[in-house]
C-alpha cells in the first residue's frame, strides 16, 4: 500500500483504524485534520522539529539551553556507540521516529549484542513509511542520540506532559504516568480542571493529579514553542519544579486514536483552524 501516493494513502489509513471516510476538502474532527496535516502542511521546519537531535537547537534559540536534558553523545552509525564510555544510567534514542527508545537504569545488566541489534534496526527505519506517511518524518536522517538519564527523588517514572497547542496556544494537557507499568492517562485544561476526556485502550487516572509547582512556567514554555504553527503538541517534563523539554510532535497517535466521549473529537477539532493552500500551490511549504 505505500506505494500509493500520500494522499490516497492516508485516506486509506484512516478509514482502515477509523470506520469512516475522510473528507479531506472539508475535515471537522481532530484526527480528520491531522490527515489533512500529514498531507498538505509541509513547512521545511518540521523536519527539524520531529528530529530529537535537530530541535535542540530550535529549543535553545526559542527558550533557552536551559531547558535541555544533556546529550551524552550523537552516533551516525551503530558501530559509533561506545556503552563504556556512557554512564551509568542512560537513554538511546532514534531521533528519527518514535518509540525508537532504550531505557538503561543500570548498564552492568545491558545485553549489548541484543542493544546493538534493535538500533540497527532502527536505523533501517523511516517513520514516513513505518506509519501513516507523516510529512514532517520523511526526509529526516537517522541517527542514535545519548542522553541523560532522567529521574526524580522518589519516583519509579516521571510524568509526561504534553501540551496540545493550537496557533501557539495550549489548550489541554495530556498526562501520560506509570509508563511501563500501569500506562494511565489523563487530560486537564489550563486551569488545572480535570477533564472527563480519555482515549481508546489506555487506562484512565481516575485521582487527581497535583498540579506541578512550575505549571505557568511549562505554559509559558509550550507557546513559545509552538508559536505561528496551527497545532503541534509539546512535550515537557516537571522534575523537582525545573522544566525539561522532551519532545514536539505535529500527528498524536498517528490520527489513529480517538478521544472519548465522542463530543471531543468536534470539540477539539474546532480548535484546530486549519491555514490555507496558497492560490496555485499543492502544498503549505511556508509558516508566513
Amino acid at each position: 500500500m505505500k506505494f500509493l501516493p500520500q494522499e490516497t494513502f492516508v485516506k486509506i489509513y484512516y478509514e482502515y483504524y477509523s470506520g469512516r471516510k475522510l473528507d479531506l476538502q472539508n475535515p471537522v474532527e481532530f484526527y480528520e485534520k491531522i490527515s489533512w496535516y500529514k498531507v498538505f502542511f509541509r513547512p521545511k521546519i518540521l523536519n527539524q522539529l520531529v528530529d530529537k537531535h535537530a530541535v535542540k537547537t530550535y529549543v535553545k534559540k526559542k527558550v533557552g539551553a536551559q531547558y535541555l536534558n544533556e546529550t551524552l553523545g550523537v552516533y551516525n552509525k551503530v558501530s559509533e556507540v561506545d556503552f563504556d564510555k556512557l554512564p551509568d544510567k542512560f537513554v538511546l534514542k532514534g531521533v528519527h521516529g518514535y518509540h525508537f527508545n532504550l531505557i538503561v537504569k543500570e548498564k552492568s545488566k545491558l545485553n549489548r549484542l541484543k542493544a546493538r541489534f534493535l538500533l540497527k534496526k532502527w536505523m533501517n527505519k523511516n517513520q514516513y513509511y513505518r506509519g501513516g506517511m507523516e510529512w514532517a518524518y520523511k526526509d529526516v536522517k537517522p541517527l542514535l542520540m545519548a542522553e541523560t538519564y532522567l529521574e526524580e527523588m522518589g519516583k519509579t517514572t516521571l510524568n509526561d506532559y504534553k501540551f496540545f497547542c493550537f496557533n501557539g496556544t495550549p489548550k489541554f494537557v495530556q498526562i501520560d504516568m506509570e509508563r511501563g507499568t500501569n500506562d494511565y492517562r489523563c487530560y486537564y485544561d489550563m486551569d488545572w480542571n480535570k477533564l472527563d476526556l480519555y482515549t481508546v485502550k489506555i487506562p484512565f487516572y481516575e485521582r487527581e493529579v497535583k498540579k506541578p509547582e512550575n505549571f505557568e512556567e511549562m505554559k509559558s514554555v509550550a507557546c513559545r514553542l509552538a508559536d505561528q504553527l496551527p497545532f503541534t503538541r509539546v512535550d515537557l517534563y516537571s522534575i523537582q519544579g525545573k522544566t525539561l523539554f522532551g519532545e514536539m510532535t505535529f500527528y498524536p497517535s498517528d490520527a489513529r486514536n480517538p478521544f472519548l466521549p465522542e463530543k471531543y473529537n468536534k470539540i477539539i477539532g474546532d480548535y484546530f483552524v486549519l491555514p490555507k493552500i496558497p492560490n496555485g500551490e499543492k502544498y503549505i511549504t511556508s509558516l508566513v
